[in-house]
């Protein structure tokens, strides 16, 4: 690390998402933006002219430059560009889906293990305020209603909307709720691209539990909420304003009349404040704070049990959509036994 304390950064794959890791990175006021990697040298040397840093065309001349790098390249490169950069030593932040594979995913952690680096997977929505807060009050969920949709969007349809939009939602429900899964139903169908577009699923916890996940990208209004009853309340939370309401019943009123007495059930809404900050920010500011407590000997532990979680079920829930199986019983080691396709 820099003798100044200062934290040198790096940012792989400079195209849609990647540019934002690279502002966010530029305006962190005890970061040094050092360089930044793109197959297509000319995007890299715009977006490095932008930032006033360095422009590579290979990955792998980030190493020895840099402490931590968010790897935003397509999927399929992920694990060997993750991998080259954690050999190194280096703080890895990788897009999601981590990996096309849960063998992968588990390698690169045994990876990050073996060479006392960061591993970080970008799962952004665990950095969203209302998501931190609603972990919270969340107690004795009985029904999880999840929505993710928009418009289509061409330059991910390479990847299911079960890896674009629904993971996200999988990995938060996953925390959300206690105990295990124990059934899933998954459907789905393709609109605009090869891949599936569509999907919703169901998913039966132990404890009783019902979660519905819906995600779309034919859809044309943005909307990314999650709604959440449990016994004493009804709560909703939009991810895109960062906000939650908390619906709860009021006491009942009786109220007299000369034919009979007439019941009055009302409720009453909270609005729960809601500390907003770029999730982004958060999820780097996370990761840089994780690699300063290893490099100073503190004890850490990476979210590699969730992200394997998260990764485990999307990856059930494209295999059943594409092979027409429309329920999965779960076995009572799952994730870990779980394998890919």
């Amino acid at each position: 690390m820099a003798g100044s304390g200062r934290i040198r950064a790096g940012v792989v794959g400079v195209g849609h998402m990647g540019q934002y890791h690279a502002r966010v990175y530029a305006e962190l006021w005890d970061v040094d933006l050092v360089g930044v990697a793109d197959i297509d040298g000319d995007r890299a040397a715009d977006v490095a002219r932008h930032y006033d840093t360095l422009a590579f065309t290979d990955h792998r001349d980030l190493v020895g430059r840099v402490d931590v790098v968010s790897v935003s390249v397509p999927t399929e490169q992920h694990f060997h560009v993750a991998r080259d950069l954690l050999e190194a030593g280096i703080g890895v932040l990788v897009e999601k889906p981590m990996t096309p594979t849960l063998e992968e995913a588990r390698e690169l952690f045994a990876i990050a293990r073996g060479a006392g680096a960061a591993l970080q997977v970008g799962h952004v929505e665990r950095f969203n305020g209302a998501v931190q807060e609603l972990r919270k009050i969340v107690e004795q969920p009985i029904l999880v209603e999840s929505r993710r949709l928009g418009p289509f969007v061409p330059r991910v349809q390479k990847d299911t909307v079960v890896m674009d939009l629904m993971i996200h939602d999988l990995d938060i429900v996953l925390a959300l709720v206690p105990g295990r899964p124990l059934r899933l139903t998954a459907f789905g169908a393709a609109v605009h691209s090869d891949v599936t577009d569509v999907a919703n699923v169901q998913l039966w916890f132990e404890g009783g539990t019902i979660a519905t996940i819906t995600a779309s990208r034919a859809t044309e209004e943005k909307i990314r909420t999650l709604a959440i009853t449990q016994p004493d309340a009804y709560i909703v939370l939009d991810y895109l304003v960062q906000d939650i309401q908390i619906h709860r019943r009021a006491a009942q009123e009786a109220t007299p009349n000369r034919e009979a007495i007439r019941y009055r059930q009302a409720s009453f809404v909270e609005h729960l404040f809601v500390h907003k900050d770029n999730p982004l920010k958060l999820e780097i500011l996370n990761l840089i704070r994780t690699v300063q407590r290893m490099r100073a000997g503190q004890p850490v532990e990476l979210a590699e049990a969730e992200d394997l979680r998260s990764l485990a079920m999307a990856l059930e829930i494209e295999r059943m959509i594409r092979d027409g199986r429309c329920e999965t019983v779960f076995p009572p080691d799952w994730p870990w036994s779980a394998v890919s396709a």
